[in-house]
């Protein structure tokens, strides 16, 4: 029997699900639920439903896990743990410094309904997160270091699109070639913000707008680009859809250590990811602990569960006969 998936949210992450749910065949999309009217929303499953969200409580009994595709600031800290009272719930959330709290409220609302709920699931919190941990239980004496990009930050464009003058504009974080290479030589840099990324801004201006006043205000802008150097170029809206319409992202965890009675020997552990689309491969690693969530509540391990509390296992179709001789 295929797993049946609830959609909540069609932006970019809800399309991504929906689009990775075909590469899975034991898996299948039940209903996309939206805030929008439901006519206005074309997807690509013929035979899965389109509802408004107030009508999502009638598939209770029809959905084996709702994968929630809001946003952090403002849906997930609410959706999730609404919604993991009646379903098993797999989300995205990438507010980092608000992760304890969000698993807090998540764990309460799962247990007491006798739900499965994942959290914080994608490449950063999530695939990076996983690396981080394997690399500091391997090399407990060293340091850790990530790095973003060369990526469209969607938060940081959405920053400079909501600046007076600005009709549109993207964002493109870039690690610091020379703190990458330090790292990578083992020479345990301590790197500030300013020394690891780079910020590349491209804004169309409105009508009239004044471009030194644009270009000031993203360069002084707290919490987004005043601690960083940053480049903004004023462009033309066509530029911008023909050279910089798209998603993609990447980065690197490294972790650099030492081993052997006198520490005498070095290593340095690197994992990389170059997206062309940060949502849909988000959407992919989503969709892989969608089956653990499902694998889990068929066990009664109820409750709000992180990327390192689920076993690797349970992310494959493959059964651990087939893993054990394909892949071990």
């Amino acid at each position: 029997m295929s797993i049946r998936i609830g959609i909540l949210g069609y932006g970019n992450l809800g399309r991504g699900v929906e689009c990775a749910l075909r590469q899975n065949p034991d898996m299948e999309l039940a209903a996309v639920f939206t805030r929008r009217e439901p006519k206005e929303v074309k997807i690509l499953t013929e035979t899965a439903g389109v509802c408004q969200i107030s009508e999502i409580e009638q598939w209770k009994d029809r959905i084996d896990v709702l994968i929630l595709c809001g946003g952090s600031a403002t849906d997930l800290p609410v959706q999730t743990p609404e919604y993991a009272k009646l379903f098993h719930v797999v989300d995205s959330f990438d507010t980092h410094a608000r992760i304890p709290e969000h698993f807090a409220a998540v764990d309460a609302s799962a247990k007491a309904a006798e739900k499965t709920a994942v959290i914080s699931v994608g490449w950063d919190p999530g695939m990076f997160s996983l690396n981080r941990m394997y690399a500091n239980a391997i090399l407990p004496e060293g340091k850790d270091y990530t790095f973003w990009g060369k990526g469209v930050s969607q938060g940081h464009s959405d920053a400079i699109r909501r600046i007076d003058g600005v009709k549109d504009g993207k964002q493109y974080t870039i690690p610091v070639k020379e703190a990458l290479e330090a790292v990578r030589n083992g020479e345990d840099p301590e790197l500030t913000t300013r020394q690891k990324h780079t910020r590349e801004c491209y804004v169309v201006l409105e009508d009239g707008a004044d471009a030194a006043k644009v270009e000031q205000q993203i360069k002084t802008m707290p919490n987004y680009f005043a601690d960083y150097d940053t480049t903004v170029h004023v462009i033309s809206e066509e530029e911008l859809k023909r050279d910089h319409s798209g998603i993609p992202h990447g980065g690197f965890v490294l972790r650099s250590g030492v081993t052997g009675w006198e520490k005498e020997h070095r290593h340095l552990i690197e994992y990389q990811l170059k997206l062309d689309s940060n949502p849909e491969f988000t959407s992919s690693v989503i969709v892989a602990y969608a089956r653990a969530a499902y694998r889990m509540a068929s066990e009664g391990q109820f409750g709000c569960k992180t990327v390192f509390d689920i076993p690797p296992a349970y992310l494959s179709p493959k059964s651990g006969e087939e893993l054990r001789a394909s892949m071990l």
